[in-house]
């Protein structure tokens, strides 16, 4: 039986992946390594990784203090490397912030208003809810690299050219 390692990445030490094509056409595939992507991005750009329908995957460099942001669905923050704060605040009108019809996150004109619904700390491999109707913002002392489940929004960043072909 053979041994198996597992090696965690991180922002500092990654091994940019790569796709073995065994008798097919490249372009039906796409491999973005998240580190390497969040290497090269700027502090809580979401860029696009993968696409599922109307659903992404966004890789995220979290570095210092982020907007406020608030979605009419459900997010999903995975810390892969590094700790991040979240804090939440539970919109007083979430319809006039983010509208329901609005898909992906959009970023809160000044202070949230609401009631504050505290703070979760993420370190790697910990995932938060990022819930429907409450604001949102994070805090990396440190930088680090967040992976976001999401929709496709206006804030979603998508340089398929830069992050597949280079």
């Amino acid at each position: 039986m053979s041994e198996f390692q597992t090696v965690f990445g991180s922002l500092n030490d990654y091994t940019k992946g790569e796709l073995k094509i065994i008798n097919d056409d490249p372009k039906h595939y796409v491999f973005s390594n998240i580190f390497d992507v969040a290497s090269k991005s700027k502090p809580y750009e979401k860029v696009v990784v993968a696409i599922n329908l109307e659903y992404v995957i966004e890789a995220v460099r979290a570095e210092g203090v982020s907007d406020w942001y608030a979605v009419a669905h459900d997010e999903f923050a995975i810390v892969m490397d590094g700790e991040v704060r979240i804090d939440l605040v539970k919109l007083d009108n979430p319809n006039a912030v983010a509208p329901a019809d609005k898909q992906g996150a959009v970023k809160v004109k000044g202070e949230p208003v609401g009631k504050k619904m505290g703070h979760i700390v993420c370190k790697r491999g910990h995932q938060a809810l990022l819930p429907a109707g409450a604001a949102y913002r994070f805090t990396a002392t440190k930088t680090g690299v967040m992976m976001m489940q999401t929709v496709l929004g206006d804030l979603s960043v998508q340089k398929w050219a830069e992050i597949c072909y280079k």
